[in-house]
């Protein structure tokens, strides 16, 4: 395909597993989608082996929608999106996440800035949305510097060039191109994905307009494993790509090697007192940071003091676990 030629016909794709209670609202926010091409719209969900009632929503789906489905036997990511791209008759690959809903102009809009950037993918900003206050103080600290480190597609930024994007639509040329998503990255395909479609002369472009509604975990444990295997897959790219890395991926895994130093030395004698000062320090701006936050709800901001915690303490012990333990 020349990238002078117009794109216009789109093919929407969804790894989907235990996905029962987002998985309607995700494939209903697609055929809510303004000013699609008439007949040139398709949708594929890569079923993998869920144990909730997630293959019964795609099924009663697929009578709703013209929905298309395919087995994805591994349930693994980065699997279930090279065989719905294999199966992709479509010029445009649209990513969706089946936790995510897109605005209503988002595919116009990125099959408007593909056209007019010539770039391999656009994406733009996940915007976090929560229903309880625990959902709500997660959400909070998606979009928030001191949550997740404030990343272009948490926090926005202005449209241009960049490292990664958030889900992605992507010229399917380009996918075919490089083999799609690598299968050995259960997390973080995307920025490595990304990686390589910059290193082959391409261009990665981040759009704030682009914006997808995404529902964050909604129980501590589901919250807990989440973040410590994101860290764990961050860690492998990493060691693969470290000049590549971003600084601010270091600060979990340096939070928490501090404060287990300074317990050590408490627990050991060594140091005395000093060594609650790490944990001290971190837990009192966790406070603060709570108390002070007047966008949540009281119940909102008292679950930050469960939720930051975990987040930032599961993704650093997970990079460290990563950094020494191949996954």
């Amino acid at each position: 395909m020349n990238p002078d030629d117009q794109l216009t016909s789109i093919s929407f794709i969804l790894p989907v597993l235990n996905e029962e209670e987002h998985l309607a609202k995700a494939v209903a926010s697609i055929f809510e989608q303004q000013n699609l091409p008439e007949g040139q719209v398709e949708v594929i969900l890569a079923l993998g082996p869920s144990t909730d009632g997630t293959n019964k929503v795609a099924e009663a789906l697929k009578s709703q929608f013209p929905v298309k489905i395919v087995q994805n036997p591994t349930g693994k990511t980065p699997a279930g999106l090279n065989l719905a791209i294999r199966a992709a008759r479509n010029q445009v690959i649209v990513r969706v996440d089946a936790h995510s809903q897109l605005s209503p102009d988002y595919t116009h809009l990125a099959i408007q800035i593909l056209n007019e950037t010539k770039a391999a993918n656009v994406g733009g900003v996940m915007k976090a949305v929560g229903q309880t206050p625990f959902q709500q103080a997660v959400a909070w600290a998606y979009g928030s510097r001191l949550g997740l480190g404030g990343g272009a597609y948490h926090v926005g930024g202005k449209p241009g060039p960049s490292d990664s994007v958030y889900l992605g639509v992507f010229r399917k040329e380009i996918l075919e191109r490089l083999d799609g998503f690598d299968e050995k990255m259960h997390r973080g395909q995307d920025w490595e994905l990304n990686l390589r479609i910059r290193n082959s002369g391409e261009l990665v472009y981040f759009d704030p307009r682009l914006e997808v509604t995404y529902h964050p975990r909604s129980n501590l444990r589901m919250l807990a494993k989440q973040f410590f295997d994101t860290g764990a897959w961050r860690a492998q790219l990493t060691r693969t790509h470290l000049a590549k890395a971003n600084l601010r991926y270091f600060a979990p895994p340096l939070a928490v090697l501090a404060i287990s130093l300074g317990l050590i030395m408490v627990i050991s004698g060594f140091g005395g007192i000093l060594g609650l000062i790490p944990l001290s320090t971190y837990l009192t701006g966790i406070f603060i940071l709570a108390v002070g936050n007047k966008k949540l709800s009281a119940l909102a901001r008292l679950s930050t003091l469960i939720t930051l915690p975990t987040m930032h303490f599961c993704w650093g012990a997970g990079f460290i676990t990563g950094l020494f333990l191949k996954r």
